[in-house]
């Protein structure tokens, strides 16, 4: 009796530790179970996440899409305005040069009827030698007709004919130069000088009106990079402005100032005219003004002077004071003159 409540409780501790194993092993399942369910509700999460991340990236890709065919389109627009840009460069560059030909030939045809306004003076400027030569020369006839010949004398007589022949060769040469269409070059160019040679084209025809030139030059060189010519057409045109101004004036008077302020050349120009009226000192520069009765004035001179300077990188302006009055300004050249002419 006794072995058998041993047996009995033998089992029953076996049964209970059996129960405890198993109830631990419930537990370890819960716990694994519970495990799980997180590890899916994370996977889940991941899985939603992962969704809205692949619809995020769907739409990026669908705006990338759009982008790259806005993109493709702005890219075709570029082109066609590159080319419309490239066409109206052209465009420009073409009516800058068609502008640039018709302001040569503007200069030019300022230049014929410059000379064409010169002939009386020049015509008495070649007189005079012409004159002088067949004076020299009539001596040394005399001289040999009369069988008197003296060598030294002779030799000096046909010498002055000869400085004769030399300057009215130089007056023709001055003419030709000044009327020949040629390409604009820029060399260094004596300011002075040119203010002199144009006063020696215009010299008779002041000398016939009584017109008086007082010169005050600037005793340093006074050199610019620009055009002998077409600087020398500068000072004719206001020359002739001055001359026809003068016709009913008692005191008949141009002055010619020149000096140097800085890194600039600076001309006044005045005369003892009636003036420039101040309404109308804004126009003067523009093409075909002319305050000249209709058939004595082109209207060009001045605009023709003011492009003239302009492309010198100069400037012309009026100045107040009795009669007409300009100011002229041209940068001097400061440094070593270009090896070659610049066109």
């Amino acid at each position: 009796m006794a072995r058998s409540n041993t047996q009995v409780e033998a089992d029953a501790a076996a049964l209970r530790e059996e129960i405890a194993r198993l109830q631990q092993r419930v537990a370890q399942a819960e716990e694994r179970r519970r495990a799980l369910v997180h590890i899916m509700g994370d996977l889940n999460e991941s899985n939603r996440k992962l969704g809205e991340q692949r619809k995020a990236m769907l739409h990026i890709l669908e705006d990338s899409h759009a982008s790259n065919l806005k993109l493709g389109d702005s890219r075709k627009a570029m082109i066609h305005i590159m080319g419309d840009l490239r066409e109206t460069t052209q465009e420009m560059e073409r009516r800058e040069q068609e502008l640039r030909e018709k302001q040569e030939q503007l200069v030019q045809a300022g230049k014929l009827a410059t000379l064409g306004e010169l002939t009386t003076g020049v015509a008495h400027e070649l007189n005079n030698p012409l004159n002088n030569i067949g004076l020299f020369v009539g001596n040394v006839l005399d001289q040999v007709r009369l069988g008197r010949f003296d060598r030294n004398s002779i030799v000096g007589e046909l010498e002055n004919a000869m400085d004769q022949v030399r300057k009215a060769t130089a007056i023709i040469s001055h003419l030709r130069t000044f009327g020949r269409a040629a390409p604009i070059s820029l060399e260094p160019v004596d300011v002075d000088e040119v203010i002199e040679r144009s006063l020696l084209l215009m010299q008779e025809q002041l000398r016939l009106r009584a017109i008086e030139v007082e010169l005050d030059l600037c005793a340093d060189e006074l050199i610019v990079l620009g055009n002998g010519i077409q600087l020398e057409q500068v000072f004719i045109n206001l020359l002739t402005n001055s001359r026809d101004a003068l016709a009913e004036s008692r005191g008949k008077t141009i002055r010619i100032a020149t000096s140097r302020e800085g890194d600039w050349v600076r001309i006044r120009f005045g005369d003892t005219g009636p003036g420039i009226p101040r309404e109308l000192e804004q126009r003067i520069f523009d093409p075909f003004f002319t305050t000249k009765e209709v058939g004595t004035g082109t209207g060009l001179g001045l605009s023709i002077t003011y492009s003239i300077l302009k492309e010198h990188g100069g400037q012309i302006s009026v100045e107040p004071g009795r009669g007409a009055r300009f100011l002229i300004e041209l940068p001097l050249m400061t440094g070593p003159p270009p090896e070659e002419p610049l066109f």
